[in-house]
């Protein structure tokens, strides 16, 4: 399961001509489920999400989780992630978990860091849809943070 996490100063996900989801400072996470995903690697995935320091504390060090720093989330699915671009020029996304699968892995994400951090603090993108995304990234930042699956 992999997380493209970007810290962000707001960021929002549009379906047409409707806005679905925002935040205010926080973290946006593009999450990709593969195939052999679980809801342990799910569960994984979201803590790390909780508790990765990329946050600034009062001297400046990245020592603040979204948690430490009272930040938002904002949750988009994206199977593109789980693509495999190891070789040639176009990705393959025979690795990517099928649908069924893993829109209740991403459900169960949503519910895990709501949990955490109040649903008021927790936004998420709409599976399957065709989204646009905005967001001003903040450093900028940006990490990709990963369970792997058992082969």
């Amino acid at each position: 399961m992999k997380g493209l996490i970007q810290r962000v100063s707001h960021a929002s996900v549009h379906v047409g001509d409707e806005e679905i989801a925002a935040i205010p400072a926080g973290l946006l996470v593009f999450v990709g489920v593969e195939k052999m995903d679980d809801t342990e690697h799910a569960r994984k995935l979201c803590q790390k999400l909780m508790a990765y320091r990329v946050f600034s504390d009062s001297q400046g060090r990245m020592n603040q989780s979204v948690m430490d720093s009272q930040g938002s989330l904002l949750l988009v699915p994206q199977f593109t992630l789980a693509a495999n671009t190891r070789s040639g020029t176009r990705p393959g996304f025979s690795d990517a978990a099928p649908p069924e699968k893993a829109r209740p892995l991403f459900d169960f994400m949503i519910a895990e860091a709501s949990a955490v951090l109040g649903s008021a603090r927790v936004a998420a993108g709409r599976f399957g849809a065709d989204m646009k995304v905005s967001l001003v990234n903040d450093g900028p930042v940006t990490f990709l943070l990963e369970v792997p699956s058992a082969p």
